[in-house]
């Protein structure tokens, strides 16, 4: 047994995540894909944690939810049947603090390359907007798939763009999920 297996007993696991701009289908995109492939989800921690503030989210907050997220996910990790769908990752506290702070917690900066997923979906902004009161910039979703190329592409992740609406979407998750399986 190597030392990366004793160190991760979970590491035969394919980490699948779901990532994009507001209002993608993000959500339910991993729920699909966890019941397709019978396996866990681990939803998107900053979500719940918006929901409870009276305020806009503060530097501490976006530490918080940072922190919040990698938890569930080491949490809900040894649930997982060869797949773990990841509903968003901690690179959103990136994205969101570099957009609303104008930098991101040196935390966040110092653990993104340290937790790679397998691979990434990244889900288009083909769908229409869908009003929440958690979603701040419909006008922004070129902006922010711009933003989720460039942090993808620093990290050399392995992504792939899923595009289309309805049953097409889901299609192409599950043909891009079946090549990266039948790839390794």
């Amino acid at each position: 047994m190597e030392k990366s297996e004793i160190e991760n007993p979970h590491s035969d696991i394919i980490k699948i995540a779901v990532v994009g701009p507001e209002s993608t289908g993000k959500s339910t995109m991993s729920i699909f894909l966890a019941n397709h492939y019978n396996t866990v989800w681990v939803p998107e921690y900053a979500r719940g944690y918006c929901e409870k503030l009276t305020e806009p989210p503060t530097w501490q907050d976006e530490i918080n939810m940072f922190n919040g997220q990698l938890a569930l996910e080491e949490e809900l990790l040894p649930q997982a049947n060869k797949l773990l769908i990841c509903d968003t990752t901690f690179i959103t506290v990136k994205i969101w603090s570099d957009e609303m702070f104008g930098q991101s917690p040196k935390e966040v900066l110092d653990e993104l390359p340290k937790h790679p997923y397998d691979l990434y979906l990244l889900l288009n902004i083909d769908l229409p907007w869908e009003d929440d009161p958690l979603r701040d910039f419909p006008h922004m979703r070129e902006h922010f798939l711009a933003v989720w190329y460039k942090e993808l592409d620093a990290l050399n992740a392995n992504y792939v763009l899923i595009s289309g609406t309805g049953h097409d979407r889901y299609e192409s998750a599950v043909a891009a999920v079946e090549a990266f399986i039948h790839r390794k």
